[in-house]
């Protein structure tokens, strides 16, 4: 059979993604959409939008479970996470950001390595290779983050603070968030380290797109960490 025989490949049903999502109704349906045609299970957990985010994220196919108030990310993503795992059939959960800076290409080779290499977790990188332009005070910054994390939590990870990450289900039974805003990263790598299950880095790509920085994420949510970081 030639490749172009080849049927087209079904949206993954064994894997949950999981999409905190907060004031980003200008690009949720986008960013739903796209992960809709390669999973068929994606959950966006509104952390008390003032937008109309929600409305957004279920007309293009989410499943939605809301916070009544802003929570912060690190909540939200517990909120997530202990959802798709009510469901049997949950065999990964994926992380993913609402923003547009993530490919859904890497989130399918991410979890294609976690099954074909028996990984538990697998963290994306943009310091892997040289796709990803943060810019020099934003790469700075996150750089400081990583060696803070790596300090505190004794993995050596090149990017501790990546919102995209796969998560087997025994993995993500451990997480147990109690930072709700952008330490909760650290805390995740803190408990991936101590349970000694198996990890890897994997090389992604995030896109900086005008909107992102508009909203003013280019720095802002990188001097957010390293504050968070300080005074966790």
């Amino acid at each position: 059979m030639s490749m172009s025989a080849l049927p087209p490949r079904r949206p993954d049903s064994r894997a949950w993604v999981v999409v905190p999502l907060y004031n980003e109704a200008d690009v949720i349906g986008d960013v739903v959409h796209a992960l809709r045609a390669e999973f068929v299970n994606v959950v966006c957990v509104d952390d008390g939008s003032s937008d109309e985010s929600a409305r957004a994220a279920v007309e293009a196919g989410a499943r939605l479970v809301s916070h009544p108030v802003n929570l912060g990310q690190g909540a939200a993503l517990q909120t997530g996470i202990d959802f798709a795992l009510m469901h049997p059939g949950c065999e990964h959960i994926v992380t993913f950001d609402a923003d547009g800076q993530h490919r859904v290409e890497d989130a399918v080779a991410m979890l294609d390595v976690s099954r074909s290499e028996d990984v538990a977790v697998v963290f994306g990188s943009r310091f892997l290779d040289d796709r990803t332009r943060p810019g020099a005070v934003k790469k700075l910054i996150l750089k400081t983050a990583v060696w803070v994390t790596n300090m505190t939590t004794g993995m050596r990870l090149t990017d501790a603070h990546n919102g995209l990450r796969v998560l087997r289900r025994d993995a993500a039974q451990l997480i147990d968030l109690k930072q709700d805003r952008m330490a909760h990263a650290t805390e995740i790598v803190l408990q991936i380290g101590r349970s000694r299950l198996p990890w890897k880095e994997f090389p992604v790509e995030l896109l900086y797109t005008d909107y992102s920085k508009a909203k003013g994420q280019s720095v802002l949510n990188s001097v957010n960490i390293l504050v968070d970081l300080v005074v966790r």
